[in-house]
C-alpha cells in the first residue's frame, strides 16, 4: 500500500472528528512514512508496519470519544464514549449489546419513575390540602415535600450509578482493546 492510499484511508476513517485533530493525526502518520523512507524502508513496508488504516482510525476515534468523556462528564460525552467503545468492534456485541440495551432500558424506566414521583409529590403538595386528607393539610404538604425530596435523591443516585456504569464500560472497552491489540 502506498503512502497516499494509507493516509487517505486514515483520513476517511477519521471523518467526524474536528478538522484540526484529523490534520494532526495524519501529519503524525506522514512523519512515520518520512522516517521510514529515511531509514531505507519502502512505503509498503512502512504501511504494513503501521497496520490497517481503517482499524487505526476506529481506535483513534474511540480514544477521542473516551478522552472527551474523561474531560467533560455530560450526556453527550457519555453517549460518545459508549458509541466509541461499541465502534471499536473489540467488544463481543452479541454479549455486551443486549446487556447494554437492558441496562439502558432499566435506567430509563427508573428515571421516568423518579420524574413521575417528583410530579406526584408536587400534586400532593399543591392539591392535597384542598381534599381534606387524613392528618390535615400540613400532612399533605409534608407528604408532597417528602415525595419530591425523595425523587430528587433517587435522581441523584441514578445519575451517580449512570456515571459509574459509563466509566465501567469505558474501562472494559480499554481493557478488552489492550488484550486484543497484541493478538491483532
Amino acid at each position: 500500500m502506498t503512502r497516499q492510499i494509507f493516509l487517505q484511508r486514515l483520513r476517511d476513517g477519521l471523518r467526524g472528528l474536528p478538522p484540526q485533530t484529523i490534520d494532526d493525526i495524519v501529519a503524525d502518520y506522514e512523519a512515520h512514512f518520512v522516517e521510514g523512507e529515511a531509514a531505507g524502508r519502502s512505503e509498503a513496508e512502512v504501511a504494513q508496519a503501521l497496520g490497517d488504516p481503517d482499524r487505526l482510525a476506529r481506535e483513534l476515534r474511540a480514544e477521542a470519544g473516551l478522552r472527551m468523556w474523561e474531560e467533560q462528564k455530560n450526556p453527550s460525552a457519555a453517549m460518545g464514549a459508549v458509541f466509541a467503545v461499541i465502534g471499536l468492534g473489540a467488544l463481543d456485541l452479541l454479549i455486551v449489546l443486549p446487556l447494554l440495551i437492558g441496562v439502558a432500558g432499566a435506567l430509563f424506566g427508573i428515571g421516568m419513575g423518579v420524574v413521575a414521583a417528583f410530579f406526584a409529590g408536587g400534586a400532593v403538595f399543591i392539591g392535597g390540602p384542598f381534599f381534606d386528607p387524613p392528618g390535615g393539610a400540613v400532612t399533605a404538604i409534608f407528604a408532597g415535600l417528602g415525595l419530591m425530596a425523595g425523587s430528587i435523591s433517587a435522581g441523584a443516585v441514578l445519575t451517580l450509578v449512570t456515571i459509574g456504569l459509563v466509566n465501567a464500560l469505558v474501562w472494559y472497552g480499554r481493557l478488552h482493546f489492550r488484550l486484543l491489540k497484541p493478538a491483532l
